[in-house]
């Protein structure tokens, strides 16, 4: 019986492995720094257990791709970063309407274009949630750790499995590129969610049916047809422009996922009781955040540390919460303001400031960083 094993090695393998043992049998993809060790790892292990890994002419088919194999069956994975993450956004916005489950993991690097190749940055975190057009459910995983590297991408396919929509794992370079001991679990120590055929005769003849909080049935392989289109389409797949029906269906793919948070929603929270400042950062900001905290609490300063790792849908009754105890709300981050972005929407700046810490200039950002930017206004 296979036993649980402890590894070094880097994020973007740990979120390989975390794939593998999701069960992921089909990874199509195009190689791009910072996340290319995902793929390498996936074209070494796939064709060892049998799946299928094919290396795609641009970012666009490698997204194409994967829905076609989700679609014929497959669980399936792509990774890359800011640039391809773009040209995938087409067909993110169809994967969502057609209802297609599968897993995009976007290892964050400097932008815009072509940017700082090599270089952390937390450029996409509002593109993970509005790059695509029109209403479609966003679901947005972002670890801080390599464990989490592992452990998010098994969280990420099973939500995309049951909620039948694309799910994102946002990694950045320093996450992507650090190595740390990990602990893999053995075989069925993690929960994971397979794909569930239609009961009965196994034949789905309303995929999309009009029950808000059910994702589409589909597919049925083998046992009848069925119609995708990323058109608006009613309960059997196919195209409509009759109003009440698109109205439906398009509020249909956002309530599947928001009249059942409870199994997305995972927030790490450091302290947060009482902390006068709040600190909330993600990825590897987040771990620099941490330390920050640490320091001060070692200075007689209630500070502590709110870290969504389901970043979208974003936490906004737990953010709230935190922030209503706190004084100053700090918010450090490779970018120039996106979480920010998100705070500001969230509470009350004449009550509780929103003090940005926001580094771009392709260096980690660090502890010492934090506290220096925050000393004028928080510390005095």
């Amino acid at each position: 019986m296979s036993e649980a094993k402890y590894t070094f090695v880097q994020g973007n393998t740990a979120c390989a492995e975390g794939a593998l043992y999701a069960g992921c049998d089909f990874f199509g993809g195009y190689p791009i720094t910072p996340s290319t060790e995902v793929a390498e790892h996936m074209s070494d292990m796939l064709p060892r257990r049998g799946g299928k890994f094919i290396q795609m002419e641009d970012e666009i088919a490698s997204l194409g791709a994967v829905i076609g194999a989700a679609l014929a069956g497959s669980k399936a994975m792509t990774a890359t970063s800011g640039p391809g993450f773009s040209l995938m956004q087409e067909l993110i916005g169809y994967a969502c309407i057609a209802e297609v489950p599968c897993v995009i993991v976007d290892v964050m690097r400097g932008g815009p274009s072509t940017g700082l190749p090599t270089s952390p940055a937390q450029s996409d975190l509002l593109q993970a949630k509005w790059g695509t057009h029109g209403d479609h459910p966003a679901i947005a995983l972002i670890p801080n750790s390599v464990e989490e590297m592992f452990t998010e991408t098994v969280r990420a396919f099973n939500i995309a499995e049951y909620f039948r929509t694309p799910v994102i794992i946002l990694g950045d370079e320093i996450i992507g590129h650090m190595r740390e001991k990990i602990r893999i679990p053995a075989p069925g120590e993690l929960e994971v969610i397979n794909r569930k055929l239609p009961d009965g005769d196994g034949v789905c003849r309303l995929p999309y049916r009009a029950d808000g909080k059910n994702p589409a049935c589909l597919p049925n392989f083998g046992k009848g047809r069925f119609h995708v289109t990323g058109l608006n389409h009613d309960g059997s797949g196919f195209p409509t422009m009759d109003p009440s029906i698109v109205q439906g269906s398009n509020a249909r793919i956002i309530d599947k996922v928001y009249h059942q948070r409870e199994l997305i929603d995972k927030v790490e929270k450091i302290q947060c009781d009482d902390a006068e400042i709040l600190f909330l950062a993600v990825g590897s900001a987040a771990r620099a955040a941490e330390e920050a905290v640490a320091v001060l609490r070692s200075q007689g300063v209630r500070a502590g540390l709110f870290r969504p790792v389901t970043l979208w849908p974003f936490p906004k009754k737990e953010f709230r919460a935190a922030a209503e105890r706190s004084k100053f709300v700090v918010v450090p981050e490779m970018n120039l303001g996106q979480l920010r972005t998100v705070a500001e929407r969230m509470i009350d700046e004449s009550k509780h400031p929103i003090v940005p810490v926001n580094l771009v200039n392709g260096e980690p950002l660090d502890p010492e960083f934090i506290l220096d930017s925050i000393k004028k206004c928080c510390l005095k």
